[in-house]
């Protein structure tokens, strides 16, 4: 009996610090991305377009200035990487909208049935600046970011450059990091979804990335989600890391490739979701996890020295001036 007691007890004991654990993890949600609101430096001003928070860096110099809007992922808000991003292309000569789309305060906490009109809102803002030449205009986004700036390049056919990093071939659904029930597609046009594929099964050994892969699959019986990229004239660059363990970045890479001619990929074997952005200096005190996603800190520090001057060359001979 007093064995059975003490087994009890213990069983119990377990059982409560299982239900704490629960409860700690519930309001903790270590696995919720902390939402950031990058300072725009003194290169930069923070505004607002339609209600959405931004940072704009405009060109150095006199005159008119190719632009570009750049959009971050599944961080949302106004990430800091973004920023990093915005400043380099600021140096190269560049006007850049970095625009916040959720998560940023009085905007949704959910990446579900965002507008897209919001996009077109922060272009039409950026063809309107005076120092900007509203006739050399292109779009740049990573992630969920890179998902919205290809549907909303197949939408604007004055765009003149797209460059997408970890990029997804199809609409997916809205997602909550919150871990709340959302439902619909992650975009909405004139308030209708956009129509999306439904993530597969999961599975715990693989991973997240385990719904996108099974969800490509149904693919042939979901057409209608997968992005049009071939309605936009523009050349397309994406850049994509083999071992991306969020989502299959490379192998929507190549969808898209099979989709329009125009686009070219730039795929790394030792990289994951961290591929894409400016190389990150051995002197950086709060360098980004690298390797958090897929790939080595090595990798994907060697794929962004690789891929960075690729971007700014691919930017300059599309948005050069006559183009």
């Amino acid at each position: 009996m007093r064995w059975a007691k003490r087994v009890t007890i213990g069983f119990g004991v377990v059982l409560a610090l299982i239900v704490l654990t629960g409860i700690a993890l519930a309001i903790w949600k270590p696995w919720v991305f902390p939402i950031q609101m990058a300072d725009p430096g003194p290169s930069g001003r923070r505004l607002a377009i339609h209600g959405q928070p931004a940072n704009y860096f405009p060109a150095a110099g006199t005159g008119q200035h190719a632009a570009i809007l750049l959009l971050g992922g599944s961080e949302g808000g106004l990430g800091t990487s973004a920023a990093t991003m915005a400043r380099a292309l600021q140096a190269h000569g560049y006007a850049v909208l970095q625009l916040s789309y959720f998560r940023a305060p009085g905007q949704p906490k959910a990446l579900a049935r965002i507008p897209i009109e919001g996009f077109d809102a922060g272009l039409a803002w950026l063809a309107r600046q005076p120092d900007v030449d509203s006739r050399r205009l292109a779009i740049m986004g990573g992630s969920k970011g890179a998902e919205a700036a290809l549907l909303v390049a197949s939408r604007h056919p004055e765009l003149k450059a797209v460059v997408a990093g970890m990029p997804s071939s199809v609409v997916w659904p809205g997602f909550s990091w919150e871990m709340e029930r959302v439902e619909g597609s992650s975009w909405t046009i004139g308030g209708r979804d956009v129509p999306a594929l439904p993530f597969g099964q999961g599975s715990f050994s693989e991973g997240i990335g385990s719904i996108y892969v099974n969800g490509l699959k149904r693919l042939p019986a979901h057409a209608e989600a997968a992005i049009p990229i071939e309605r936009s004239p523009a050349p397309v660059l994406l850049i994509c890391g083999e071992t991306d363990t969020l989502w299959p970045s490379c192998l929507m890479a190549r969808q898209l490739v099979k989709r329009d001619v125009r686009v070219t990929i730039l795929a790394y074997k030792d990289a994951g979701h961290a591929v894409f952005g400016v190389p990150v200096a051995e002197s950086d005190p709060s360098p980004p996890p690298l390797s958090s996603l897929g790939g080595s800190v090595v990798g994907n520090n060697a794929a962004r020295r690789d891929s960075w001057p690729k971007v700014l060359a691919f930017l300059d001979q599309a948005l050069r001036a006559g183009t």
